[in-house]
């Protein structure tokens, strides 16, 4: 019988939500160098030590979908057919991605354009999202090497996810050029986004022609 979560890990769940909630309306109001740990843990109602044991730093909190993005990701790697190729999984596994954010908001969240905000004026979060990105490719890379180790070498590997993940994150900075464009684009549905997304996918594995 498969039961849900415990009292203390739902408790430890909502403690999280609370201080994404708080920091991110903070942020929204005071600005990212203004707001301090101190502050969002006042708002969150939990001390600054548990703070830490939540997140190591401010930066961390606009980031925190990450892991479950690449969870997902994984899992879609992981349960690759025998006759599938490496680009159709990788491609598959971004698929999944944005089917996620398409029908449960878990990408295109509130923490997105407070995000995109701060990655275009806050040196802090820019070096974050570089560290991030960079690590998400090379875990990716690692994941679907271990899936066809027959079939890519580490390069080939690391070439496939890079001219993928690079396609849909410069899509994204080519839609969202200066900060003022941020609320505009990410205003209402999701889906003409997620639509040029997956067009850039397209792109990266077909060819311009895909267009």
């Amino acid at each position: 019988m498969t039961t849900g979560p415990g009292l203390r890990e739902r408790k430890k769940e909502r403690t999280r939500q609370a201080l994404i909630t708080t920091a991110l309306a903070l942020f929204e109001e005071r600005g990212y160098d203004e707001t301090t740990i101190a502050d969002i843990a006042a708002g969150a109602d939990v001390s600054a030590r548990t703070f830490f044991s939540y997140f190591p730093s401010k930066e961390e909190i606009l980031f925190a979908d990450t892991e479950d993005r690449l969870a997902l990701a994984f899992a879609v790697i992981d349960q690759r057919g025998p006759e599938d190729a490496p680009v159709d999984v990788l491609v598959r596994a971004m698929a999944a991605v944005f089917e996620r954010a398409e029908h449960f908001g878990q990408v295109f969240d509130r923490a997105v354009p407070v995000r995109l905000r701060m990655v275009f004026s806050v040196p802090a979060v820019q070096g974050m999202a570089l560290q991030r990105l960079l690590s998400a490719q090379q875990r990716l890379a690692a994941r679907l090497h271990a899936a066809f180790p027959d079939r890519l070498d580490r390069v080939e590997a690391a070439a496939v996810v890079g001219a993928l993940v690079g396609a849909v994150v410069n899509t994204m900075l080519s839609l969202v050029q200066a900060p003022e464009q941020v609320d505009e684009l990410f205003a209402g549905d999701p889906g003409p986004v997620l639509a040029q997304l997956r067009r850039a996918v397209e792109i990266a594995v077909n060819g311009i022609g895909a267009s």
